[in-house]
């Protein structure tokens, strides 16, 4: 460890949230290495809170205790101008990464009460719309941190790309959120498919529920294309490039057959690197 607290570029701090974004978002954490070294600080401070609030909901015994949580940070945000971090890594990073609104980043805190709420999602627009305050306002802070203007001229493709993202990604974590008692697949979807939310609850796959699934994956598979289809620099890819790997969790999770409770949606890392280098190449998502 160099004097001025630094190793290999990054301050002790911005090493924690890099060793948790690797252990706990690795598909992000592969994006990192496709960002110039300069702007990856700012891209690991943003997925290591991003990451913080996102677990809220999975390390609280009651809702109460995350929502103070989430008050927690905005009062850790709110103080962050005054350089007070409340010796929190996430906190002390953003604050040394000085590289996004705190406004924006408090709204990231809001949209994360959704996940205390044991309500259903009405239908799918409430969950897309969900998944764009959550994924895509992600992916649009990590853009605008690499390229401001070019961000902001992809706003739709950045959008799409979110939302297919967190599809993915919830359909990938259905079996994690039933043990905790949380259905996050909307009502619309359940009725359409006579799907019954105990069974989902209990652990219990049927043809229903497959149907179910493979309902929003089509979803997930269209925004995907939406985001394709858009106009985007290269200069932003890094920040869109966690949506390249959708195809192959969706292409699992929609197999014959399949059971979200006993077959993990999992691809080696390898090939996930495999398929960014190829998608990096071609400069496209």
């Amino acid at each position: 460890m160099a004097k001025d607290g630094k190793a290999n570029g990054l301050s002790e701090s911005m090493r924690i949230c890099l060793d948790e974004v690797r252990a706990h978002d690795h598909d992000r954490f592969l994006t990192l290495l496709f960002a110039p070294a300069g702007k990856r600080p700012a891209l690991i401070a943003l997925y290591a809170y991003n990451l913080e609030i996102a677990r809220v909901a999975e390390t609280v015994t009651e809702p109460m205790m995350g929502h103070i949580r989430l008050q927690w940070w905005r009062e850790t945000l709110d103080a962050l101008p005054k350089g007070e971090t409340r010796g929190h890594a996430a906190a002390v990073a953003l604050y040394e990464a000085d590289a996004f609104p705190l406004d924006e980043l408090s709204k990231l805190a809001d949209a994360r009460e959704r996940d205390l709420s044991e309500d259903v999602f009405e239908d799918i627009g409430a969950l897309e719309a969900y998944a764009e305050a959550t994924s895509s306002a992600v992916m649009s802070l990590a853009a605008q941190a690499l390229d401001k203007v070019k961000a902001e001229e992809a706003n739709e493709a950045i959008r799409h790309a979110g939302i297919a993202y967190a599809l993915t990604g919830l359909l990938r974590a259905l079996p994690l959120h039933a043990s905790q008692g949380r259905l996050m697949l909307p009502a619309d979807i359940l009725l359409a498919r006579n799907v019954d939310p105990h069974d989902v609850l209990a652990g219990n796959a049927n043809e229903e529920l497959r149907g179910a699934i493979a309902d929003v994956a089509g979803h997930a598979r269209a925004h995907l294309a939406s985001a394709r289809a858009g106009r985007y620099d290269g200069a932003i890819l890094p920040a869109l490039l966690p949506a390249s790997l959708c195809d192959r969790y969706l292409d699992l999770i929609t197999a014959p057959d399949f059971d979200p409770f006993r077959m993990p949606v999992e691809v080696p890392a390898f090939r996930r690197q495999l398929r960014l280098i190829g998608r990096g190449i071609r400069k496209s998502i």
